[in-house]
């Protein structure tokens, strides 16, 4: 699933193509993505409309449109899992897992999804309760310090959830525990106060690098480049771009391979059903707890 750097670089990609854009007409392919919002709501909402900027809150894209009165609204998007959003020619066909497009003139904007997990919707209740935005001032050692010693859950599950920190997710959790020097499977309340301040700054420096890194892959929305799950992107890359324009990894994916710092072998265990990479080496806790070692 697209995480915090993912959408941030969609965000950076879409704003300029959309801002001053109006919505001639909407075409709703499949209601699913809309829930919870109607479909009559959605359209008569959406038509007419003029896109004034985009941003992002957490793992969500937050769409700002002044409606033909002048009333400026958001619409909530989020990828699921296979979601993808792009501008198409009006003259080329739609692809087909097409779930909204919205009509805009010469081009259209194309929100496709091929397992319809994601969401395009005008309710707003999925980003009201977000924790703090892990490259915002409002995220500092102190708070997450304070969210970390009410919790006895390991520290990867932890950061899992969307009420401590907004936007991280399973790649980029494992990789921030693993430039802390962190086991996953420690309890979130037992680490140290040096231990909280090392994952704060690592999670700050992952993501940071994630985007960074993202924002020089010269992305493909024509519909004529990849379509599949390119490394670093879910919604597709430049035809013929270079292996090295995917995601460098430190521990997630690498199981079995050698730990790029200590040269210990990167294990695999199962924590809250999701997969969790760290290095057997300089991540294992002085107790080790049982866990499924894959």
């Amino acid at each position: 699933m697209p995480e915090l750097p993912e959408v941030e670089v969609l965000v950076r990609h879409l704003r300029p193509l959309l801002q001053g854009k109006t919505i001639a007409q909407v075409d709703i392919l499949r209601r699913k993505v809309l829930k919870p919002t109607p479909p009559h709501i959605f359209k008569k909402s959406l038509c007419g409309a003029t896109f004034q900027d985009l941003c992002r809150r957490g793992k969500y894209l937050l769409f700002y449109l002044a409606g033909p009165h002048g009333l400026t609204f958001p619409l909530i998007g989020h990828l699921g899992m296979t979601g993808r959003m792009y501008l198409h020619p009006t003259d080329q066909p739609l692809p087909k897992h097409a779930a909204v497009v919205f009509r805009m003139g010469e081009l259209d904007f194309v929100f496709e999804d091929t397992r319809f997990f994601g969401r395009l919707t005008l309710n707003q209740s999925p980003v009201e309760n977000l924790g703090p935005e892990p490259l915002g001032e409002e995220f500092s050692a102190e708070t997450l310090a304070v969210n970390l010693r009410k919790s006895r859950r390991p520290i990867k599950v932890l950061l899992l959830d969307q009420h401590i920190v907004a936007g991280i997710g399973n790649i980029y959790a494992s990789e921030a525990l693993f430039l802390a020097r962190l086991d996953p499977r420690k309890p979130a309340c037992r680490l140290t106060k040096g231990e909280v301040q090392s994952l704060w700054k690592a999670i700050r420096v992952v993501l940071r690098h994630a985007v960074a890194r993202g924002s020089t892959i010269p992305l493909n929305y024509s519909g004529t480049g990849k379509t599949e799950n390119d490394g670093l992107f879910y919604f597709g890359s430049a035809a013929g771009l270079a292996g090295d324009y995917k995601e460098r990894l430190r521990v997630y994916g690498r199981v079995g391979q050698p730990c790029l710092r200590c040269k210990h072998v990167i294990a695999k265990c199962v924590q809250a059903a999701r997969s969790t990479y760290y290095c057997s080496g300089c991540q294992t806790a002085a107790v080790r707890k049982r866990t499924k070692t894959v």
